[in-house]
């Protein structure tokens, strides 16, 4: 297998000449044999809001879909999106489901090891600059990595987005994957500072829901996530199949109400039009 240097971003025991063509040629053909396999992506959408409520302790909330795509096939219904690195820290995926499990290995390893040389965890922004650090040396190959890390770091929530190319943002309000532009739309609208925890948590809840019906690699499940001072709580996954049927129900509702308030104001005209006509004496 040929590796790449991190360093020059060349391959290396690269040869010259007549041994280098056939290394060429060699790895156009793997790379040719690699590309024809379909790959499992973890699409969808992947959302990181702040409900900034001091008497509700803060925190972060990460929601994610569990639908991840392979070809344009749906190849796990179930797929877990958001992965806890340690007591205060959750990584959300969207990109290659092979690469997000091998660099959030790489993370917790590291983070791990700073913890056992220093005696104190990493903070979250010191992992989001490791990570798009280790990722940086593969921009413009295969690789394709978006997570965002969400955590508590000295009483304060912090959520940092790395890209594969090194790209590393500071937020507030994050959506990654191909249900995001339909997640912003709702969050643009509910969003703000003075939301409660659990008003946050219904946000992130119908964002995720809107993008999933509106996008064909996001359905299924969402996974919601609460991070605190006292660490991170998983809440119970749900199935959006059964909101996608309260909808509904709330739909026809709503359409039934309003053809009896329509049927009613008919009736109610038609009866102030007969009795104009008997008081006319037509």
């Amino acid at each position: 297998m040929l590796s790449v240097s991190p360093d020059k971003r060349v391959p290396l025991g690269w040869g010259s000449g007549a041994q280098n063509k056939r290394n060429g040629d060699r790895v156009s053909k793997a790379v040719s044999r690699h590309l024809e396999r379909p790959t499992k992506v973890l699409r969808g959408v992947v959302l990181i809001t702040t409900p900034a409520n001091a008497s509700q302790m803060g925190g972060v909330i990460a929601a994610a879909d569990t639908r991840a795509s392979c070809a344009g096939l749906v190849a796990c219904p179930s797929a877990r999106k958001v992965t806890p690195i340690h007591s205060h820290l959750v990584v959300t995926s969207s990109g290659s489901g092979a690469d997000c499990v091998l660099w959030e290995r790489v993370l917790a390893r590291e983070i791990r090891l700073y913890q056992l040389r220093h005696g104190r965890r990493l903070s979250v922004s010191g992992a989001g600059k490791l990570l798009a650090l280790m990722l940086h040396p593969f921009k413009g190959t295969e690789v394709c990595v978006a997570a965002t890390l969400c955590g508590w770091d000295e009483g304060d929530e912090v959520v940092c987005y790395v890209c594969s190319d090194g790209l590393r943002l500071n937020g507030e309000l994050i959506s990654v994957g191909s249900g995001s532009p339909y997640a912003y739309s709702v969050l643009d609208a509910g969003w703000r500072w003075s939301m409660t925890v659990n008003e946050a948590v219904a946000l992130a809840r119908e964002a995720v829901y809107r993008a999933t019906h509106r996008d064909a690699y996001s359905g299924n499940n969402v996974d919601l996530f609460h991070i605190t001072a006292r660490g991170w709580k998983c809440r119970r996954r749900e199935d959006l199949k059964e909101e996608y049927y309260k909808e509904n129900r709330r739909g026809k509702e709503m359409m039934r109400e309003y053809l009896n308030i329509n049927s009613m104001k008919r009736h109610t005209l038609k009866t102030l039009i007969f009795r104009s006509f008997e008081l006319l004496g037509l």
